[in-house]
This record gives C-alpha cells, structure tokens and sequence, in this order.
C-alpha cells in the first residue's frame, strides 16, 4: 500500500471548502435574481441575442434558489460575493508566497506532458506519465477555472455597480455584454466544478480525502 504524502496546506483545504460554500450560495442566489428578468439581450431590434435558458421557457425548482424573491436574493448574492472572493484573494496570495502557482498553473512547458496525458486517458499509452503535485491537463483545467473564476467576479461587478465602475462596465462592452460575459462565465464555471467533482470520484478519490485531511494515498503516490 502506498504511504501518505503532504499534498494540501491548512490555508488551501479552509478557502476550498469555504469558497464552496459561498459558491453554492451564490448560485441559488443567482437563480433567485434571474428569475426576476431571465431575458439577455437587447432592448431594440437592431441585436437580440437569443437565450436558450431564458426564465419565461423553463421553470428553476424553487428547492436550488436563494432569497425567497429577488431583494433576497440580491442580499444574499452580494453577501456572498465578498466573503468569495476574499477567500480567492487569500488562496492566490498563498500561490504566490509559498510559490505554488509553479504547480498549479499551465505554461508552454506543459504541453508536452498534457498531450502524452491525454494518450494515457485514451488508452494509447499504458504507464502513467510522471507527474507532481498535478498533472499537466490537471493544471490547464485550474487554470482556465481561475480565469473563469476572475471573468466572472469582475463581470459581477459591472452589472451590481455600472454607474460606480463604469470603467469595468465599458471593459466588458457596455452593461448588455457584461450580462453576457458574467453568464456565460458563470455557468461554464459551474459546469467545470460539476466535472471536477465526477473525476474526483470516478478518477482519483484519494484526492477528496487529501482535500480533507491534507495528506494523499492513492495509485500516483510515487509521483509526487
């Protein structure tokens, strides 16, 4: 049986289950306030996007919103969002001291390595490649999920403050495009996190008890 090695510090097991939670409550939340006016797009004939989860056309389960009607749910919304984000900025300050971002983050140098990945899970390639901490598709899906993750917290912003911020609001194309840029960003966010938790169990579950404890035991132990 493979020993247990350290894999995550106190700091990143407390923001990861922290941010889950404010993510969950803010997703509801989110629900509750596009229910209220689920239609993006523009108000003239000149350009209207169509939207295929638009509220009028599917019914959201009251059971997954938050806020009981819209002012509740802005309130939780933006209760949420800075407790969110201020546990973010704690895990990338973290990254950046402790040099971590070395393992986390996907750079040209990886790609190699993510291609003879991506032959291991298609079975063109029998071994496991070496790895460390993450393996080089691992860190370009945390990469792309970081950058979703800013997209979406700064097109947020846009929306909630567009007069206070209207730098950011014309950034992202006026106050219209930043609707679109924060939901689609979102649910792209939301799906990526459903995956993560699929691979988890049907990948590695040894990883969801180092998210826990800290400590990893799995097949790839004798990679890190």
């Amino acid at each position: 049986m493979p020993h247990a090695v350290p894999r995550h510090r106190p700091i990143v097991r407390i923001t990861h289950w922290l941010n889950a939670v404010f993510l969950a409550g803010m997703i509801g939340s989110g629900l509750q306030i596009y229910t209220a006016y689920g239609h993006i797009g523009f108000h003239d004939d000149t350009f209207n996007v169509p939207n295929p989860f638009d509220a009028s056309r599917m019914a959201i389960p009251q059971a997954v919103k938050l806020g009981g009607w819209l002012a509740g749910g802005l309130r939780w919304h933006f209760t949420l969002a800075w407790p969110f984000v201020l546990t973010g900025l704690a895990y990338v300050l973290f990254l950046v001291i402790s040099g971590e971002w070395r393992a986390l983050l996907f750079g040209p140098r990886d790609v190699p390595g993510a291609w003879q990945m991506t032959r291991y899970y298609l079975r063109l390639r029998k071994d496991h490649p070496p790895q460390g901490k993450h393996n080089p598709l691992q860190k370009s899906a945390y990469t792309f999920a970081i950058v979703l993750a800013m997209i979406s917290i700064l097109s947020g912003f846009a929306i909630a403050k567009p007069i206070q911020l209207s730098f950011l609001t014309s950034l992202f194309g006026g106050y219209e495009w930043a609707r679109y840029w924060h939901f689609v960003a979102v649910w792209t966010f939301t799906a990526f996190i459903m995956a993560h938790v699929v691979m988890v169990f049907v990948a590695d579950p040894a990883s969801l008890r180092a998210i826990i404890t800290g400590r990893y035991r799995g097949r790839h132990t004798s990679h890190e």
